[in-house]
């Protein structure tokens, strides 16, 4: 096949986000297969020095800084356009010509679209293929936040939503194939747009099991407590509200357990509300160089999350490293292939608190093992990649100029 346009509305590298993870393995993966041409929105300065890394495997790197500022002040103009704000905030005229340019230049016979808000840069198909790739529904997103404000922002969010959703349904009727991380969320969108139910699948997120290895050794970096550990980016509201949560309503419980533990928020760019739970029985680290030391000596890894969408890494790569996992339902929705005796579950605080005494009392063992057997068997990204090529090698079909015969859902599991 010819040349691949990846549009990205973050950069992809380094990974260590969710997002990040799918789009940089994805990309890695369709770089070591094709001549991939990358464009996307450099958000944070620090990661300005990593458009090396992606320059060594694509045929060429287009990419625009995107300051959350301005940006956030360019989303505004959509409340006057009747368009979500997502649209404003990653509309960039410039990011366009150099779109444009790409297309003009290298004329790619397949694009791939990483994410909703990027779709309106492909508008205009060329004669390519258009894989949209929206990771999750994340007007959806928006509409849990809305349940849960008040007020204007309950007002502001429920309109997020609501024009999101006509915005990732005009992408998807533009687009080849729709992919979603799992399985649940392909389903929640083929409710809630039916008519692109037969081009919508999914692809599950991966692992890679060597790279997060409980064989790997690691310096430990708690003090002598037992450690309860949350990885994630302490600026986004899902973790945040999490980790109150879990303060306030969990870790009371536990600190009466026998062991004394301590929890670890692990994660960039702690938030006010994060900072404010630091104590003697919580620690806030900030940014850290690589969390396997984390994961690896923890005796527990939490993820109670209120708020969830698609997949979730964090919880992927604990078990990878051979952690006992506990989770809320919200947290698990995507993780259809695990097991309740290799991923613990509890939706209220009692319970939580019950699994977590559980494993501080000598179960992590047997349950961290499991939960690694469940990465290995159905998480690793070889598997995902297998479903992924089977699509990105499909030919295009004809155009049919009468009534499109009968199709079947898109199925690209393995």
């Amino acid at each position: 096949m010819g040349d691949i346009l990846f549009l990205a509305h973050r950069i992809p590298y380094p990974p260590d986000k969710g997002d990040k993870i799918r789009s940089w393995n994805v990309l890695q993966h369709l770089a070591s297969r094709h001549r991939v041409h990358l464009g996307a929105f450099v958000d944070d300065p620090d990661d300005v020095g990593r458009v090396a890394r992606l320059e060594e495997i694509c045929a060429s790197v287009f990419w625009r800084p995107l300051s959350p500022r301005l940006a956030r002040l360019r989303s505004l103009t959509s409340l006057v356009r009747g368009a979500p704000l997502t649209q404003g905030y990653f509309g960039d005229a410039r990011f366009r010509a150099g779109v444009d340019r790409i297309i003009a230049r290298h004329k790619p016979s397949l694009f791939y679209v990483f994410s909703s808000a990027m779709a309106p840069y492909v508008a205009h198909r060329h004669g390519a293929r258009v894989i949209l790739d929206m990771v999750d529904v994340d007007s959806e997103k928006w509409r849990q936040y809305a349940e849960t404000s008040s007020g204007l922002t309950r007002l502001v969010y429920a309109r997020e939503g609501r024009l999101l959703l006509a915005l990732e349904r005009r992408a998807a009727a533009a687009a080849d194939a729709v992919l979603f991380v799992s399985r649940a969320e392909a389903e929640l969108f083929r409710r809630l747009a039916p008519e692109a139910a037969s081009r919508t699948g999914y692809v599950d997120n991966g692992v890679d099991i060597e790279h997060f290895s409980p064989s790997l050794t690691f310096p430990n970096p708690f003090g002598e407590r037992p450690a309860i550990v949350f990885t994630g980016a302490m600026d986004y509201r899902p973790n945040v509200e999490a980790m109150t949560w879990f303060v306030g309503q969990v870790l009371p419980r536990l600190l009466t357990h026998p062991t004394a533990p301590c929890l670890w928020i692990v994660g960039s760019k702690p938030s006010r509300a994060v900072r404010a739970l630091a104590g003697p029985d919580v620690r806030v680290t900030g940014w850290v160089p690589d969390v396997r030391p984390y994961l690896s000596h923890a005796r527990v890894v939490v993820a109670p999350l209120q708020i969830a969408r698609g997949i979730q890494n964090k919880v992927l790569e604990a078990m990878a490293m051979g952690a006992a996992v506990v989770v809320t339902p919200q947290a698990r929705e995507g993780l259809d292939r695990c097991r309740d005796d290799e991923l613990l579950t509890a939706a209220t605080p009692a319970a939580f608190a019950d699994a977590v005494s559980r494993i501080l009392g000598g179960e992590a063992g047997q349950v961290g093992a499991r939960a690694r057997a469940c990465v290995i068997r159905d998480y690793g990204w070889a598997k995902s990649f297998a479903a992924l090529d089977r699509l990105v090698d499909e030919p295009r079909k004809p155009a049919v100029p009468s009534r499109r015969p009968a199709v079947t859902t898109l199925d690209l599991s393995v």
